[in-house]
């Protein structure tokens, strides 16, 4: 579903905000939306791109390739959200049309959509700083760069090469080649701030998953310890397997660098449950905080999921959470620089626009998929990552 089709076009926005040593620029226009945080060499780039109404997929790369010119940006993180259809043709357009195309993917399937579209790409991107690439044999894997303050790896499109083993095999050969990602980058699981496992029929081994993730955070000594934010949603990947994976790792390069777990004000610990994520994990260094809010649903205090059958209560619930965590680090939905919305039902989509209009909310960088979310009778869930500047004396 996509948001254009939801509302009237607008014109070209900017906002710019500055601190002593950092301008952050927001801008909007159709089909696209950009959050740059610029300093006197490096600058990164937040990008959200979808479909102009009747655009062919060739031209909206297009659109992508000359922005990444414009800017003279490196992607160091790439989502796309569309049909397994619709993979073949989408990766060659980008090996055609982008200039040193040598990123990994995370590609995020669409349950249940043959037809050959994509809703949107999240791109995350740098420029003046040095970017390596991480392999697996000949494929990309993931880049790394440094800002500074801290260092990051983002590692995308993880999967096993044993399709034929048991889903939890899957699993824990997935983990095994995140560790070795994380090493060519020298970095290890405890540097990890950000996890997303997108799941291929999520609800026959869910179960399974959570026993795997929690045995491996275990024997890592993550649990009592910083669980990285996480997503973990239904979604079927080209290559056919159980799992696909994505992380994003953090290690900070001064002491004034804190990366700390961020619990929900309206929520009790995944732990309690069963499930070993944070709520979100913020970065903070000096000169900006940076949030990562983990896949969000309609989950009361105690655990229970509520708002059972009522799709508008479940979006008011979780939203309500999301901006209680958004605002216990002085934050709020100006501040998003990234966000997906998951339905179960992609006919429900609408819902979150109807929401956001409520509230008289601005749009933000969104884009609505359909997956499957962990627990059958949740209708709804939302992801997002925020940043804001900070004001020195």
């Amino acid at each position: 579903m996509n948001q254009l089709g939801q509302e009237k076009m607008e014109a070209a926005k900017e906002t710019v905000l500055t601190s002593s040593r950092l301008m952050l620029k927001k801008q909007k226009e159709p089909g696209l939306w950009i959050t740059a945080v610029e300093g006197p060499v490096r600058k990164e780039f937040h990008l959200t791109l979808q479909p102009l109404p009747g655009e062919k997929l060739k031209a909206m790369v297009r659109r992508l390739a000359a922005l990444l010119r414009e800017k003279n940006a490196t992607v160091v993180r790439h989502e796309i959200l569309g049909s397994k259809a619709a993979h073949t043709e989408t990766m060659q357009i980008l090996h055609r049309e982008l200039h040193n195309f040598d990123w990994p993917v995370m590609w995020i399937g669409s349950d249940g959509n043959t037809s050959s579209t994509i809703s949107g790409m999240h791109l995350f991107a740098v420029a003046g700083v040095r970017v390596d690439t991480i392999y697996q044999g000949e494929e990309s894997i993931g880049r790394v760069f440094g800002d500074g303050q801290t260092r990051c790896c983002l590692l995308s499109g993880l999967r096993p090469a044993n399709l034929s083993a048991s889903k939890s095999a899957q699993c824990q050969e997935v983990f095994r080649n995140l560790e070795r990602g994380l090493c060519e980058a020298d970095m290890n699981i405890a540097n990890v701030a950000r996890t997303w496992f997108f799941l291929d029929a999520i609800h026959s081994w869910y179960g399974e998953f959570n026993g795997a993730r929690n045995e491996f955070f275990q024997k890592k000594k993550l649990i009592g310890n910083l669980l990285p934010a996480s997503t973990g949603v239904g979604s079927q990947n080209p290559a056919g397997s159980a799992v696909s994976v994505g992380a994003w790792a953090v290690q900070a390069t001064k002491d004034c660098v804190s990366i700390i777990e961020v619990p929900s004000p309206l929520q009790c610990s995944s732990v309690e449950y069963g499930s070993a994520f944070s709520r979100a994990v913020l970065v903070e260094t000096p000169l900006w905080r940076r949030l990562l809010i983990s896949g969000t649903a309609s989950i009361g205090p105690d655990g229970r999921s509520l708002h059972i059958g009522d799709l508008p209560g479940q979006i008011g619930l979780t939203m309500e959470v999301v901006r209680e965590i958004l605002a216990s680090c002085d934050l709020d939905f100006s501040h998003v620089t990234r966000a997906t919305a998951y339905f179960k039902n992609s006919q429900d989509a609408p819902a979150f626009d109807l929401w956001r209009k409520q509230q008289r909310l601005e749009p933000f960088p969104l884009i609505v998929t359909q997956s499957d979310i962990c627990r059958p009778e949740l209708l709804f869930e939302i992801e997002l990552d925020a940043i804001s500047l900070v004001k020195l004396n």
